[in-house]
């Protein structure tokens, strides 16, 4: 007799909870809260989520803010605790998570404060912390009513080791998975009827052609796939939806961020042990539960309370900006936030990249506009880099430049797949360079000067960073091992909320610091 099972899976709901995005109070369809009504099972259906949870929203980003015996009161009834991302899971019934990079950005305790509240089983097999008391099992194995059984594993992309704080980081054991996943694998498959894969991690290749579109070890979905024979895979970090595709030897899956569908898979295994997949998107585009609206009133008051308190005035609207364009005529928004970088840090240059989708910041600021335009957990670092090794970290970004066939200037393939990262382009205020893009990539920066004079190969400068590039990521190894002159533990946004409110009239750079040609 067949058999079957069915999953509900969601990944980087990144603290979107409410059918809003927060750039304004219009009910968009997003949000866990317009998924749960339809998060309806049988003892044969399992709800998971992939990881970064708890990070990314104005809401966790003020509840982590509140001192703790604030916390208390943030929830509508105590009998759901303090924490408003477990209550809602909890409300959902949620049964197994995994852990995400974003998750550890606001510490060890916070992580436990969240897992502690949360009734879900946490599954991740590559990252244990030293002193065991995060509440994580490497994999679980659940039977269900119909009697099959499911091996479930828990993985995150070891990259963790360079995004997050080194602090954080020393309490932790972060392994590579794969190896890791190979070992568990053969040790469940025996037990289970069912091998189910929950990776924070995407995909490294093209899911058509399988062409590889990146030489990092961040996401190895298609590794896995090609390498290991988990049944199903569910996988995030990537936010690109997918719905269902068969690569390798497995099927695999992932939803896009801020919860705007969760994907629903059944799994018919026959009685000769061959399995049949299908997949379906399930678009947050209803009603929202009232439970959990009514649970969470409280804290969404304080919230759009503390978004709309003005900080102060520019002398021009900082708006939304066509990506290429800006890249190339220069940004007043990214100068604003290179402006903010520099006066916390007192460095010679600073550089920052701006999000993929962004609010921007009309001339009236509130905290709402600059929390819903800088949307990153970042801190910043000082680095002395000479003038060779700041050439070296232009060049990577000059990569973001490429022809079309016609000879005109597009974004690189590079940076829009497989995943799309305007967020990689910086930007730099303080120096002023010039890309020539008819120049082979790596020899595409022909001047750099500062106050007027090209910068020399062994001339030393200041270079203000935010604690992300710090790590290397996107492309930027050059930037590991830099000499670290100052580590300052501000959030960016916080940084900039407070520039905002200290100079309440702002005159914005408009300085054109990047010359583009060829």
């Amino acid at each position: 007799m067949d058999r079957t099972l069915s999953i509900l899976f969601t990944s980087d709901v990144h603290g979107y909870l409410y059918p809003t995005n927060y750039a304004d109070h219009a009910d968009r369809p997003m949000g866990l809260m317009k998924l749960i009504p339809a998060m309806t099972g049988d003892e044969n259906t399992l709800i998971i989520d992939g990881g970064d949870t708890i990070q990314g929203s104005p809401m966790t980003n003020l509840y982590y803010r509140l001192p703790q015996e604030e916390r208390a009161g943030c929830l509508a009834s105590e009998a759901y605790g303090t924490h408003p991302v477990a209550a809602v899971m909890n409300l959902a019934g949620y049964q197994y998570v995994t852990l995400g990079n974003h998750d550890f950005n606001n510490g060890l305790d916070a992580l436990h404060d969240f897992l502690a509240q949360l009734d879900a089983i946490c599954l991740c097999c590559n990252i244990r912390d030293r002193e065991g008391k995060l509440p994580i099992a490497p994999y679980a194995i659940h039977q269900l009513g119909n009697g099959l059984r499911v091996g479930l594993v828990g993985a995150c992309t070891h990259y963790v080791t360079r995004w997050e704080n080194p602090a954080t980081v020393e309490k932790l054991v972060i392994e590579e998975p794969v190896p890791i996943l190979r070992g568990i694998l053969e040790e469940i498959r025996p037990q289970c009827d069912v091998t189910v894969l929950i990776y924070h991690g995407g995909f490294e290749c093209d899911l058509r052609t399988g062409q590889r579109l990146t030489d990092t070890s961040e996401n190895e979905a298609c590794r896995i796939c090609t390498e290991l024979d988990f049944d199903l895979l569910l996988t995030g970090h990537q936010h690109m939806p997918v719905e269902g595709v068969r690569y390798g030897a497995s099927y695999a899956v992932q939803p896009a961020y801020r919860a705007p569908h969760a994907v629903s898979v059944g799994v018919t295994v026959h009685e000769d042990g061959s399995k049949d997949f299908a997949s379906r998107l399930i678009m947050a585009d209803g009603g929202v539960s009232r439970e959990a609206a009514a649970l969470l009133a409280p804290l969404q008051e304080k919230v759009q309370r503390w978004l709309d308190t003005p900080a102060g005035y520019l002398d021009i609207p900082l708006t939304g900006e066509d990506h290429l364009r800006s890249a190339v005529e220069g940004s007043p928004l990214a100068n604003f936030i290179n402006t903010v970088q520099l006066a916390a840090s007192g460095a010679h240059v600073s550089a920052c990249s701006l999000p993929n989708e962004f609010k921007g910041l009309p001339a009236v600021v509130t905290v709402r506009d600059v929390v819903s335009t800088y949307i990153y957990t970042n801190t910043l670092v000082v680095l002395e880099m000479t003038g060779c090794s700041l050439r070296r970290y232009i060049e990577r970004s000059a990569e973001y430049f490429d022809h079309d066939a016609e000879g005109n200037l597009i974004i690189s393939d590079a940076f829009l797949r497989p995943k799309v990262e305007h967020y990689n382009y910086d930007r730099f205020s303080g120096v002023d360079y010039t890309i020539d893009v008819s120049r082979p990539v790596g020899s595409r920066v022909t001047c750099m000067k500062i106050d007027g004079h090209e910068l020399g190969e062994d001339e030393t400068v200041s270079v203000c960073i935010n604690s992300y590039r710090s790590s290397g990521a996107g492309g930027y190894d050059m930037i590991v091992g830099q000499k670290v002159l100052r580590d300052i533990q501000v959030d960016v946004a916080d940084a900039m909320i407070e520039y905002i409110v200290e100079h309440p009239d702002i005159h914005v750079d408009t300085h054109r610091y990047c010359t583009v040609v060829g």
